[in-house]
């Protein structure tokens, strides 16, 4: 049987505390090519039942992997046992969660006819076709293309219900050469958005374009030097400021990790940012343009809205699932989200960006007399302190206002809320990616923007 023809609201006379019943399934697809060979090959579909009760200050959770009645029925059951037994050791018969009663419906599906295995396979290998033609100085290369259908259906005792369908396709290129030394170099990016590949890549004209714009970098990488060790005024690229923002900033302020002791518990109110920064995490639209993961409707049956993290410099707010906002004494803002149906929703982000300022990019570089351009992150960490560590594999130096020389592969660190107050210039453009998975616990679709931010940071090398 199909989600959508599963009634949830019919098990609701079997709820004896505050009961969230979600179905939901995930379809995941993964092929790759090696110059030209494929080398993976894989579709797989999963999902289920689970019950989450809350009961006297506890939650007992349950899941089942199939979708019939009698799945159903024990799932609600044993949640409900668990959230009792745990009740009995340390339970609270005053606590209480705040109330939410909302609907909501969306579905990102594609209308057009879907392409087969074969047709995509195809497809690839007309963009790796495209590599071997244009790009002569290629000694490896590597298109790959993944996609995540992520369906959801829901029913909680506020009587909140909601029946969403989130998609996402992506393609990855990554492209190898060798330096004059004979020493092999290498530079990839992932790109698509949010909806099915027949919608998401209806030709080859952004692949060309993205597969041209990477050789040129690769080839400006062959001659690259080596940046000078230290602390200077850098141009974070969009892509990698989003992802600062995400990850050393945007987990700092999710109420969950603030409960447990984040830094950003202690800043509430406080000045944490040059005034130009105001940091948004945007439930679904963004000047009336649908966000790369749009959350209408959160897995605790709350309407997601926007939630104003940094305005002005000064942070303002965390994001919440009941729990958190109810303990925090704040508004519930629709963020509590869950990857699969054996897991628990967790306070996750949605869209995350720095707002865009007024300076033009060439304004920004002209105003450096020694500096950076960093543009693709690779690898990295930030904790719960704000601290931060990324690799670099792309960027460019910057003399007398002008770019230089490419650079080798560097890495960036520093405070995260210090890096913010040193922010003097934002680009006027913004820019979205989600292309990203963000592992908190289990894995979860996010989308990241901003603009160009100019800046101090710490920079490794010579």
């Amino acid at each position: 049987m199909q989600i959508s023809e599963i009634d949830l609201e019919r098990f609701s006379n079997h709820f004896s505390a505050y009961t969230e019943l979600r179905l939901h399934e995930n379809t995941t697809q993964q092929i790759s090519l090696l110059n030209g060979d494929v080398v993976s090959n894989a579709r797989d579909t999963s999902g289920g039942v689970s019950s989450r009760v809350f009961d006297q200050g506890s939650w007992g959770f349950s899941s089942n992997a199939n979708f019939t009645d009698d799945a159903i029925l024990s799932t609600i059951e044993a949640s409900t046992r668990n959230a009792a037994f745990l009740a009995t050791r340390k339970g609270d018969s005053e606590a209480r969660l705040p109330a939410a009663k909302a609907q909501a419906s969306s579905d990102f599906r594609t209308g057009k006819p879907r392409m087969s295995q074969d047709e995509i396979i195809a497809f690839l290998r007309a963009c790796d076709q495209y590599v071997v033609e244009t790009c002569p100085e290629i000694v490896s290369r590597q298109v790959g293309f993944s996609a995540l259908d992520m369906e959801k259906k829901l029913y909680t005792s506020d009587g909140s219900c909601g029946h969403n369908v989130n998609t996402r396709s992506l393609i990855s290129i990554k492209l190898t050469t060798r330096n004059p030394q004979g020493e092999p170099i290498e530079l990839g990016e992932g790109f698509g958005s949010r909806g099915q590949f027949e919608d998401v890549f209806p030709d080859m004209v952004e692949v060309k374009r993205k597969v041209d714009e990477l050789y040129r970098h690769l080839m400006n990488k062959k001659d690259a030097v080596k940046p000078v060790s230290g602390y200077h005024d850098v141009i974070l690229a969009s892509d990698l400021a989003g992802i600062l923002a995400h990850e050393a900033i945007g987990h700092t302020t999710e109420g969950d990790l603030v409960k447990a002791g984040s830094v950003a518990g202690d800043f509430l109110g406080q000045r944490v940012a040059s005034e130009m920064v105001t940091l948004v995490d945007y439930a679904h639209t963004y000047e009336g343009e649908t966000l790369p993961v749009p959350v209408y409707l959160d897995d605790e049956g709350v309407a997601s809205r926007d939630c104003v993290i940094i305005e002005k410099g000064i942070l303002k707010n965390f994001m919440h699932n009941k729990d958190t906002a109810q303990h925090f004494n704040m508004a519930l803002t629709g963020n509590a989200r869950a990857f699969s149906y054996t897991d628990e929703p967790l306070v996750r982000m949605r869209n995350t960006a720095i707002l865009p300022g007024k300076d033009k990019f060439e304004d920004m570089v002209a105003s450096i007399e020694s500096g950076y351009l960093l543009m693709r992150w690779t690898n990295g960490q930030a904790d719960s302190t704000s601290e931060f560590m990324f690799g670099v594999q792309m960027g460019y130096e910057i003399r007398d206002g002008k770019l230089g020389k490419a650079i080798t592969d560097t890495t960036i660190s520093g405070v995260a809320f210090d890096m913010l107050k040193e922010i003097t210039m934002l680009s006027d453009e913004m820019t979205w990616n989600c292309s990203g998975m963000c592992g908190k616990k289990q894995p979860m679709p996010v989308g990241m923007g901003g603009p160009a931010v100019k800046t101090k940071m710490f920079i490794g090398g010579e």
